[in-house]
């Protein structure tokens, strides 16, 4: 087992998943706006150290991937965010990418750029305490869409950024996301996300990648937000597994799932369902932001002081995150 392998099972086993916490200061405005929450980096931090001292760190999160604000912050111990982490016995993380651009030649469509200087980024980020990674290409699906110029630089630069981050002695998230906005159907999701899965680990093998020390962090197979005809829970889960079955090399230790828009409990059911229908060796858990998040944050922001009640609502979260994780949930323990 390698040092890669070992971090990335130690991320991922025993029903615990990773909580993606890895918003950009942009993307927290708005998420704290919606609340009615000033976004000034003291609530930032504020929140995110009330769900990093929670119980549920220790029992079923994993890994948390965090923002470069975050990562340099310090807590009201005066400890630092990945000390506060790893004292929970939890993986610290870190995202790379420098966000999605218009792809040259294909406007309507987007390259993840952030390749530049990484490799020194990444030292500093090591030194910081993270030992995972995470970068996010994005798909979008219409008939013309992704075209292949999309679906080959996105591969590439994922490969590229998996080099320098193993390089570097970090484990690579590796984040293909279809997105669900559009009138596609599941059929068509299915298709489109096989083909960015397969293309991407075409360019990993040909950078050399050590496949037994990176995450996947794929999409479910959905149909899109303005679809016609919903795929059911069970279609979900079995059109996944068969996904991932067809498309991802067995070297690789687990998948965790994004919610993508998916409420807290569609994002739970649907993990519970494909883990019920899991017939590979893959580990299937979850890499959550709002569908860990999202009732924490609306119970917080009403007195944000009032931390005890909000870990309360995030452990409940987090513990049903897990159940899923080994196909353990019922709605019934909603309750």
């Amino acid at each position: 087992m390698t040092e890669l392998n070992k971090i990335a099972l130690n991320i991922l086993s025993n029903g615990k998943g990773i909580l993606a916490a890895d918003e950009s200061n942009g993307t927290m405005k708005k998420r704290l706006d919606a609340v009615k929450v000033a976004s000034t980096s003291e609530n930032r931090l504020l929140f995110r150290e009330t769900l990093f001292t929670s119980k549920a760190m220790k029992d079923c999160i994993g890994g948390v991937i965090l923002f470069d604000e975050t990562i340099n912050q310090k807590t009201s111990l005066n400890k630092t965010i990945a000390e506060t982490i790893i004292s929970s016995k939890t993986t610290p993380g870190i995202k790379v990418d420098t966000g999605a651009k218009p792809l040259a030649n294909s406007s309507l469509e987007t390259i993840t750029e952030g390749l530049d200087g990484l490799r020194e980024r990444l030292k500093k980020y090591y030194s910081l305490g993270a030992r995972f990674t995470k970068w996010r290409g994005v798909y979008t699906i219409t008939k013309e869409y992704p075209s292949k110029l999309s679906i080959h630089s996105n591969a590439h630069a994922l490969a590229r950024y998996s080099a320098l981050a193993q390089e570097c002695g970090m484990v690579p998230i590796v984040e293909p996301e279809v997105l669900m906005d559009g009138d596609h159907s599941a059929e068509d999701c299915f298709v489109k996300t096989s083909e960015v899965i397969k293309k991407c680990f075409d360019e990993l093998i040909l950078h050399k990648i050590d496949l037994t020390g990176i995450i996947l962090k794929p999409n479910m197979i959905l149909a899109g937000t303005q679809s016609k005809k919903k795929a059911s829970g069970d279609e979900i889960s079995i059109n996944t597994v068969k996904c991932l079955k067809e498309s991802v090399p067995s070297e690789v230790p687990g998948i965790a799932f994004l919610s993508g828009g998916q409420t807290e409990i569609e994002a739970t059911e649907n993990l519970n369902l494909i883990n019920k229908n899991n017939n590979t060796n893959f580990i299937m858990t979850y890499s959550y932001g709002r569908a860990l998040q999202q009732s924490a944050l609306k119970f917080w922001s009403k007195d944000i002081n009032n931390i005890k009640e909000t870990q309360n609502i995030f452990n409940h979260r987090a513990n049903m995150c897990s159940l899923a994780a080994q196909g353990k949930w019922s709605k019934e323990l909603e309750n």
